[in-house]
């Protein structure tokens, strides 16, 4: 194990700094100060390596935390590495993106301050990266199976990479101009700088996954002829239907889903030119939702020079501390600030908006906003309540209902669930033989681990469908859930 009384004698957790606000939302980099090698072997020391480590259940990969752990507080960072890649196709992206629900049921979190298991994770892949120790994993032999991947984000990353390391043949496609899906486009690069994802496709494109970027199935290949192109399918196009909120002025000018505003946003980071792009600059900016959507359009909007950030939540602020309904070591609803929130803006809670309200020349300048009362368990606004915000951009950040069907349905025949995911088995099978189905367009708006996780365990499927057997870790059934989380 790491340091025997390593959480004896450390009892606080420790990060690196954030960089100071009037300095980082002058630029699109990443938030955090590179971090201190000894502060970071003194936190992997407090791991105990519990008898039932149940951060292995909190992960839905299985990371074997506590052996990286202990390997880090040794100062060997390579063994590290290959113990975290054992679980993990790309620690980089779950290190800085993932919410942690192992820190949740760390057992060092009964009475202390969790291990901080998400920043020596990011840690260690950015010193193999740095190190030059993450290397192309070519296959030993080539199977003649091909597997076509459809979607980039990081469920199709891990199925591409998975699938080419058993020696099939696999050409991932993607809608957008550039690779990486939700991760390229809909995260902003002040929560991760897009050279990680660059860095990692160029280890895949070297182990032999093929990327075809600007290709949408569907519409420039049919779903019907992709299946017959290939032995065997993946989808893996994530849950991309906005959940819309159809109240009066729904219609007016200034008002756009989250991620309409965050792609034109990451494009232009990126140096490609947007025209008529959506920005807060010189705005008040109302966000709509509380979540990790919403707070990325914040950090946004912040960036771009917004006269004022409203940020508008219709349940009640969560508690400061874990629940009594959320007990050790489920994953806990709590109130946090993220990196965003701490740049400045205002965050309203048990608001419902009413109506948008625009002037003259149909754009939006307010919004009628009523404080939220439950009634029969419904949440509504409360009469007499409302009143007006001021809104010149308006960014509707609820979530996602799930993926985008028509094409699926009608060239495929595949069937989905009454929430509106690709319907599938417990080998990711969905109704069309040979079509696999992993991450948010099965399971529904979910965590990015969840997503790896998925794809790991389909490209195993994919396998065994090919090859009567496979070698590949299948992390996950559909039906799992890790500790403390909610069906999506």
């Amino acid at each position: 194990m790491a340091d025997p009384k390593g959480f004896l004698k450390v009892t606080e957790r420790e990060l690196p700094a954030r960089r100071p606000v009037p300095v980082r939302i002058l630029d699109w980099k990443e938030v955090y100060e590179p971090g201190d090698s000894a502060v970071l072997r003194r936190q992997a020391g407090r791991c105990m390596d519990c008898g039932i480590p149940f951060c292995h259940k909190g992960c839905p990969l299985g990371n074997l935390i506590p052996e990286w752990n202990d390997l880090t507080w040794r100062g060997e960072g390579r063994a590290a590495s290959e113990r975290l890649h054992a679980t993990n196709n790309f620690p980089e992206f779950t290190g800085r993106l993932c919410p942690a629900p192992c820190e949740s049921s760390c057992v060092l979190g009964i009475n202390q301050p969790a291990v901080t298991i998400k920043q020596i994770e990011v840690s260690i892949v950015d010193e193999a990266f740095g190190n030059g120790w993450i290397e192309p994993e070519p296959p030993g032999r080539l199977t003649g199976k091909t597997v076509a991947v459809v979607g980039s984000g990081p469920a199709g990353l891990a199925a591409a990479q998975q699938l080419t390391r058993a020696g099939h043949t696999v050409a991932v496609f993607e809608r957008d101009d550039r690779i990486g899906g939700l991760l390229r486009y809909g995260i902003p690069d002040f929560k991760m700088e897009k050279r990680h994802i660059e860095a990692r496709l160029r280890q895949m494109q070297d182990e032999g996954t093929r990327f075809r970027a600007g290709v949408e199935i569907g519409k420039d290949i049919s779903w019907s002829d992709l299946r017959a192109r290939y032995d065997a399918v993946v989808i893996a196009t994530g849950a991309t239907v906005p959940r819309d909120l159809p109240i009066p002025g729904r219609d007016h000018d200034g008002v756009h889903f989250a991620m309409e505003y965050l792609v034109e946003s990451n494009r232009a980071t990126a140096g490609t030119h947007v025209p008529n792009q959506i920005t807060a600059q010189g705005k008040h900016v109302v966000v709509i939702g509380g979540g990790d959507t919403g707070a990325d359009c914040i950090g946004t909007a912040h960036r771009q020079g917004a006269l004022s950030v409203t940020n508008l939540a219709i349940g009640r602020r969560p508690a400061a501390e874990r629940p009594d309904h959320q007990p050790w070591p489920m994953m806990p609803t709590v109130f946090e600030v993220q990196s965003a929130h701490e740049e400045g803006g205002e965050r309203t809670y048990l608001a419902s908006t009413v109506e948008f309200l625009a002037n003259d020349a149909g754009e939006v300048r307010a919004l009628r906003v009523a404080e939220t009362e439950f009634v029969d368990g419904r949440r509504v606004p409360k009469s007499g309540t409302e009143r007006e915000i001021p809104a010149d951009l308006v960014l509707i950040a609820m979530g996602f209902t799930g993926p985008e069907r028509t094409a699926i349905d009608e060239q495929l025949g595949s069937v989905f669930t009454d929430r509106g995911n690709v319907q599938r088995d417990d080998d990711y099978q969905s109704t069309t033989p040979g079509v696999f189905v992993a991450g948010d367009a099965g399971r529904g708006q979910s965590l990015i681990v969840w997503a790896i996780a998925e794809g790991r365990a389909a490209a195993a499927a994919v396998d065994r469908y090919l090859m009567g057997e496979t070698s590949l870790p299948a992390p996950v059934k559909p039906t799992d859930l890790a500790i403390g989380l909610q069906p999506a």
